[in-house]
């Protein structure tokens, strides 16, 4: 996710959908049978005429169910808890519930049709006991992620109960800096002002060396609790060793927005999120600024957002409603986009658009209109190739499944997930820029600007 403070991952890549947010409340059908045994010497179920009403009711019921359900199949799945601890049975079923829904939504709904078949059954076949003895929900969602990765999907993610509320509220466990890989190394990309990575002195172009005594991998997993000051191992500007131990605090990992007047009249945007808020600020900026003969928009920093506000934010450049790409659902059905154009601003000023690897999802769709449609010069490096529409469901524990429901296609026909927008001028960051201040990027843009 992007945003985390160091200590809590704190990469910079994409993470959140650009679906509406949807949350859908239903009944879930289940896949996986659980056979707990019981004592043999419990008295038997009742018989005659209550329990056949009792029958009937439960057949109406289970034939209700699977109408409101869409039909879910049931996988050939045994899950025997017979010699599960009694103290453990509840959260075996407790965490069942939760591995059945998530299995069942992708099964349904998921936007790849091959998704649905043997092999998703196989999944449930192979995960569902892991699921079952899972301890607590880390483990168990570390479980049903490690089921959703071969989707290959970077729009289809279960988020465990205290991540959903992160999530909702915008506030999470961070220490406050961000890092990202250059040259095969972890750097520090930012802090965020007033952290306690910056009280702590932690500098954007630091390099990333090890973790309590750990040294960093090619991918890293963990996230810190409240008050944990675990230590950091850092190489500083001058590659001298550096150890701080900044503590671990609920800091906000809200969009931020920045708008500046540079040389010869242009003007500088950044907004970190597609949403209500901030395409209403980027409507109020370009008309504030309606005269400013070129403006670069900054998406470095932007995982995506909502499919709407993005194509309000498209109308925003154009003076008609244009093509802004296809969504292909599960079935095939194909849903043509068009910017939204009523109130929109007509800005006609030359317009460069900055991207970099985390830029995603609505970032990457924005970025792909604007060029395919010549209205943009796109600047920087590829961007994540996460583009697919998703929405959120609540699951049984108040966790929640980001899930992959539609395919996107731009206007000039190239599919981007798994792929990214290629820049129209690639911009190399070096470790040498970042530890000087050097935003060559904005350089490149202005250049771009300045011709004529």
């Amino acid at each position: 996710m992007t945003g985390g403070g160091g200590g809590g991952v704190g990469v910079q890549a994409p993470g959140t959908g650009f679906g509406p947010g949807v949350t859908e409340s239903r009944i879930r059908v289940g896949v996986t049978e659980v056979r707990i045994q019981r004592d043999p010497s419990a008295p038997a179920a009742r018989t005659g005429r209550r329990s056949t009403v009792r029958g009937v009711m439960r057949l109406a019921l289970c034939a209700w169910i699977a109408v409101f359900a869409g039909c879910a199949t049931v996988p050939p799945t045994r899950v025997s808890l017979a010699e599960v601890p009694p103290g453990q049975v509840v959260q075996a079923q407790r965490n069942l519930r939760v591995f059945n829904a998530v299995w069942d939504l992708v099964n349904r709904k998921h936007y790849n049709p091959e998704t649905r078949g043997p092999k998703w059954d196989e999944a449930a076949e192979t995960y569902g006991p892991r699921a079952a003895l899972a301890p607590d929900d880390r483990a168990l969602y570390r479980v049903i992620n490690a089921m959703l990765e071969p989707l290959d999907d970077s729009h289809t993610f279960a988020l465990t109960p205290t991540q959903a509320v992160e999530r909702r509220t915008q506030v999470r466990i961070r220490t406050g800096f961000n890092m990202q890989r250059i040259d095969e190394r972890w750097v520090v990309s930012d802090v965020l002002p007033g952290s306690p990575a910056d009280i702590a002195g932690v500098k954007a172009g630091w390099i990333v060396v090890a973790r309590n005594g750990e040294p960093l991998g090619e991918r890293i997993d963990f996230r810190p609790r409240a008050g944990e000051d675990a230590s950091w191992d850092f190489l500083d500007e001058n590659d001298q060793p550096v150890r701080v131990s900044p503590p671990a605090k609920q800091l906000s990992t809200a969009a931020r927005q920045v708008v500046r007047e540079l040389e010869d009249g242009f003007i500088y945007l950044r907004f970190d999120e597609f949403n209500r808020h901030n395409r209403r600020w980027l409507g109020q900026q370009l008309r504030a600024h309606a005269n400013s003969p070129g403006l670069v928009l900054d998406l470095r920093r932007n995982p995506g957002g909502e499919t709407f506000s993005l194509g309000i934010a498209i109308g925003e450049f154009f003076d008609r409603a244009v093509d802004a790409g296809t969504f292909i659902s599960r079935s095939g059905a194909r849903s043509a986009k068009n910017s939204w154009q009523l109130g929109s601003a007509n800005y006609g000023g030359k317009v460069v658009v900055l991207v970099g690897s985390a830029s995603g999802s609505a970032a990457e769709i924005f970025s792909a209109v604007l060029q395919d449609h010549e209205r943009a010069t796109v600047v920087g490096r590829r961007t994540a190739g996460a583009v697919l529409a998703s929405w959120f469901y609540r699951l049984p524990d108040g966790g929640e499944l980001q899930l992959s429901r539609e395919d996107y296609i731009a206007p000039q026909g190239r599919r981007i997930e798994g792929v990214g927008v290629e820049p129209d001028v690639v911009v190399p960051r070096t470790l040498n820029d970042l530890r000087a201040g050097r935003d060559r990027d904005l350089d490149v843009a202005l250049e771009i600007l300045r011709r004529k």
